[in-house]
């Protein structure tokens, strides 16, 4: 078993991508931990359809970006923004599922 991604993350956070869709961002603590998360595809759409009980379908993308030290995560909401029976308008509390990933 590894050690919770709150050791090695500086920033895990959820916000709107637009009135459909949701992003989360991990910015990792350094380069080295970052580079191993992206060449053993620690974070991939298993884990992700997994964590949010959603099909891989959903999510629109995965995407590493090197220079923040950072994977990007988009997937679509389950309810639009602001739509009737949605709880979180501003999409800021969806990231707590991404904290029970173990690296």
């Amino acid at each position: 078993m590894g050690k919770p991604i709150i050791e090695y993350a500086e920033v895990i956070r959820s916000k709107n991508a637009g009135p459909y869709e949701l992003t989360f961002d991990i910015i990792f603590k350094d380069r080295k931990i970052y580079k191993r998360v992206k060449e053993k595809s620690l974070i991939n759409k298993n884990l992700i359809s997994q964590l949010y009980g959603i099909e891989k379908d959903q999510i629109s993308s995965i995407i590493f970006f090197e220079p923040a030290r950072a994977v990007k995560i988009t997937i679509v909401r389950p309810l639009s923004a602001g739509a009737p029976g949605e709880r979180d308008v501003y999409g800021a509390q969806q990231h707590v599922p991404l904290l029970s990933i173990e690296i």
